[in-house]
C-alpha cells in the first residue's frame, strides 16, 4: 500500500511555470512507477507524464512534450512535475498516481493503483 499526497497546484498566468510534488508514504517507494493524470472540467482523466521506478525511463503526452519534465527523489520519496510555458488549457486537477512495477511504463489510467486526492492548477490567459 502506498499513499499519495499533491501539492503545489496554484493560479498562474499563461506562460509561468508551477512545480508539483506528491509525497508518497508506505513501504518501497522506489518500486513504484508513478505517474502524473489531469482532469479538466467536463472531461476524462488523461495522461500527462510518467517515470518508471529508478526513474530511468520517462513518457510525455504530446500535448506537454517539450514544457513538462517529471523526476522523482527516492530519499524524499517524491515525484515532482515541472511545468514551464503553462497554458490556459493546462487547467486541471492534477493527480499523481502510483503502480507498483519493475516493467515498462504504463500511460492509461487503468494502470495505476493508487491515488492522491488531486492538486488544482488554473492557468490564466
Amino acid at each position: 500500500q502506498v499513499q499519495l499526497v499533491e501539492s503545489g497546484g496554484g493560479l498562474v498566468q499563461a506562460g509561468g511555470s508551477l512545480r508539483l510534488s506528491c509525497a508518497a508514504s508506505g513501504r518501497s517507494f522506489s518500486a513504484y512507477q508513478m505517474g502524473w493524470f489531469r482532469q479538466a472540467p467536463g472531461k476524462e482523466r488523461e495522461f500527462v507524464a510518467t517515470i518508471n521506478w529508478n526513474g530511468g525511463s520517462t513518457a510525455y503526452a504530446d500535448s506537454v512534450k517539450g514544457r513538462f519534465t517529471i523526476s522523482r527523489d527516492t530519499a524524499k520519496n517524491t515525484v515532482y512535475l515541472q511545468m514551464n510555458s503553462l497554458k490556459p488549457e493546462d487547467t486541471a486537477v492534477y493527480y499523481c498516481a502510483a503502480r507498483w512495477s519493475f516493467g515498462s511504463v504504463v500511460v492509461s489510467t487503468t494502470g495505476y493503483n493508487y491515488w492522491g486526492q488531486g492538486t488544482q492548477v488554473t492557468v490564466s490567459s
